[in-house]
């Protein structure tokens, strides 16, 4: 009986401190949203080649609305909007969040994403960062612990992704991004800090170019300054719900996505934010009709005639 009792009272406490740090952890990933001033930096760091010429250092700023547009037991999801002057919004990057989720896709090299199912035993206590582009395509995934230790209060993990929008028109010479993202929680707001490698991988090969260091700063300013995007995406969420429903239905079919970013001389999210708009003039709004044409946006950028036919 004592033996009996005693098992039942780890379990207990056990049980516990899970449901304690799991707040923990639901606290921190809902502690990056308002209105923040942000600071982009990037800087190249090191490369092998003696003879290779370092790019100048980037810097930028903006003004970012992080609002939380779903919020569940095991998933949330974090919506970025640039503020531009005081009327131009722009839809930026999106972070989902998910608990012990099994389920990843992997980026390979030239818009190609690969199916991953990990072992449950792997994620348990663990976060899924899923990050995306301002079109909600895939962009880069990766599953690792939240860390709550010594007032501080991080999430890191390293992922490969595809060259970020600063390079994207300006290099060649790579392909592939290897990015060990730390997202740390702070006083003044939170820290995005980055260590890329920057790889071209080939088929039977993988040559490192540089290695960048990013240092993305989120200050935390009064919400009232981002208030033009809070009226921005009450007007404009059921659009980009329609959208995110589509790409689920993607991605719920757990096959390799290979995607033409640029089809008949126009990106994705051209097509994407040109439909937006189309779809935002009709009154009602028609979620239905939405998300038959976001459809057909999609299935002309994707390459891969199964999941053309699986979105059929």
């Amino acid at each position: 009986m004592k033996q009996l009792i005693a098992a039942v009272l780890i379990l207990v406490t056990s049980t516990a401190i899970a449901q304690n740090k799991k707040k923990q952890d639901i606290d921190a990933i809902t502690a990056m949203c308002g209105c923040y001033k942000v600071s982009f930096n990037f800087a190249e760091t090191f490369s092998p080649n003696a003879d290779y010429a370092y790019y100048d250092n980037y810097r930028s700023g903006a003004l970012e609305y992080v609002i939380p547009v779903e919020e569940e037991k095991d998933k949330i999801v974090l919506q970025h909007l640039l503020v531009i002057g005081d009327t131009m919004i722009i839809k930026h990057w999106r972070q989902d969040w998910l608990y012990e989720n099994t389920d990843l896709y992997t980026y390979d090299k030239n818009s190609q994403w690969i199916y991953t199912s990990l072992p449950a035993k792997e994620v348990k206590g663990q976060w899924t960062q899923k990050v995306y582009q301002v079109d909600d395509s895939p962009r880069y995934e990766g599953s690792a612990t939240w860390v709550h230790y010594d007032g501080r209060h991080y999430w890191e993990n390293t992922a490969d992704a595809p060259l970020p929008r600063r390079d994207r028109t300006k290099r060649k010479d790579y392909n592939v991004m290897t990015r060990t993202n730390r997202q740390e929680i702070t006083s003044y707001g939170w820290l995005h800090e980055q260590d890329n490698d920057k790889v071209l991988r080939e088929e039977d090969s993988e040559t490192l170019i540089a290695e960048e260091k990013g240092w993305n700063t989120y200050t935390k300013v009064d919400d009232s300054q981002c208030q033009v995007a809070q009226e921005w995406w009450t007007a404009n969420a059921s659009y980009w719900n329609d959208v995110r429903i589509v790409w689920d239905e993607l991605f719920a079919t757990k096959k390799d996505i290979a995607i033409n970013m640029k089809v008949e001389d126009k990106i994705l999210y051209q097509r994407l934010f040109g439909l937006e708009k189309e779809m935002m003039d009709v009154s009602p709004y028609n979620s239905e009709l939405a998300q038959s044409k976001i459809k057909e946006v999609i299935q002309k950028h994707l390459k891969s005639d199964q999941l053309l036919s699986a979105l059929n």
